[in-house]
């Protein structure tokens, strides 16, 4: 019973571990039920299962990008209005309109052209300063309050987010590589797999061994490359 563990893909790894685990566990088989070894891989395989097919990072980032997509929507439709509502010389409160509208200009009307980090501290700064009365004052007048309010609402939603993000992509780096737990687990199902080859003669571990041979053959065989089709004659 010959088999390159390191030769496996993750998949493959995972799904051997745990049928010669469950095969372990049947009770079909008192000899290896509760062993050592078995212990061992199984603890081993629960360290990797955890962790084989986790990406890199959180998988947040979507999220993230949604939400940044919205309060750049949100920004730039109060932006838009009060640009134009402002050169209309004519309708009543165009200086008001005016005012927001350098405020704007202030802290930059490109703000989605930012990084994810420099975008929110402006948008902080900007929100901050049209909180001010004088300038709430004149949203009210413009009936910009409600598109004000999404605005704010849509900034609170991307740093929640961005918050969830930065903390979960912190938890995944502080977790050992998925490297060396996989080593740990090669090294155990090694020893697991070498018990029972070097027992395949004593009575009661001939089954053993010839069940755990057709998994290790079935595992060697799912990481060999598909047959190519052969041309049409």
């Amino acid at each position: 019973m010959k088999i390159t563990l390191s030769r496996l893909n993750t998949k493959d790894l995972a799904t051997l571990a745990q049928r010669i685990i469950n095969l372990s566990d049947s009770g079909t088989y008192p000899v290896i039920k509760d062993h050592p070894l078995v212990t061992e891989t199984k603890a081993k395989y629960t360290d990797y299962d955890i962790v084989y097919a986790k990406q890199i990072y959180s998988g947040k980032g979507d999220n993230v990008a949604d939400a940044d997509k919205e309060r750049d929507i949100s920004f730039s439709n109060l932006k838009g209005f009060l640009n134009g509502y402002r050169k209309l010389s004519s309708v009543a409160n165009h200086q008001s309109a005016e005012e927001l509208y350098q405020i704007f200009k202030l802290f930059g009307l490109e703000l989605y052209k930012l990084s994810y980090s420099s975008e929110t501290a402006q948008m902080k700064k900007l929100i901050e300063e049209l909180e001010k009365p004088e300038n709430m004052a004149k949203i009210d007048a413009l009936s910009l309050t409600d598109a004000f309010t999404d605005m704010k609402t849509k900034q609170a939603v991307f740093e929640a987010l961005f918050a969830e993000q930065a903390t979960a992509n912190a938890d995944l780096r502080t977790m050992r590589s998925a490297s060396a737990i996989r080593k740990d687990l090669e090294k155990s199902l090694k020893a697991l797999l070498g018990l029972i080859t070097a027992m395949k003669d004593v009575a009661d571990w001939k089954l053993l061994y010839a069940d755990v041979n057709e998994l290790v053959k079935a595992a060697k065989n799912s990481n060999l490359p598909e047959p190519k089709n052969n041309p049409p004659q």
